[in-house]
């Protein structure tokens, strides 16, 4: 498990350089990463599996984007709104109700 979290580590480190245009080339991205220079090809083969649009511009040189995108992994803690949560309950509000207010005085009723 833990190899897995160290290439999505990796992967984000090089989507941050690259939105920065600060890869700068393979070998020194490979050295700023301490990884070899086979598996910075690697992570971008993965990245590119994984529909990024990575190139190489030998101008500035650093790998870039071709158009915006946003990398992505993990899990994150979403807030439902009022009508979610009311359908993720089956439909009806859940409510604090107490049931002794519900108990008739001669306890013989039903509920």
């Amino acid at each position: 498990m833990k190899v897995i979290i160290k290439q999505i580590e990796l992967i984000e480190r090089i989507d941050q350089l690259i939105r920065l245009q600060a890869t700068g080339p393979p070998g020194a991205l490979a050295s700023r990463l301490e990884i070899s220079r086979t598996n910075v090809y690697r992570l971008i083969d993965t990245m590119r599996d994984l529909n990024a649009p990575i190139e190489y511009n030998h101008g500035i040189q650093s790998f870039v984007y071709k158009k915006e995108v946003k990398f992505s992994f993990g899990f994150v803690t979403i807030e439902l709104s009022q009508s979610e949560a009311r359908s993720t309950y089956g439909g009806t509000y859940l409510k604090t109700h107490n049931i002794y207010n519900s108990i008739p005085e001669n306890g013989t009723e039903r509920l």
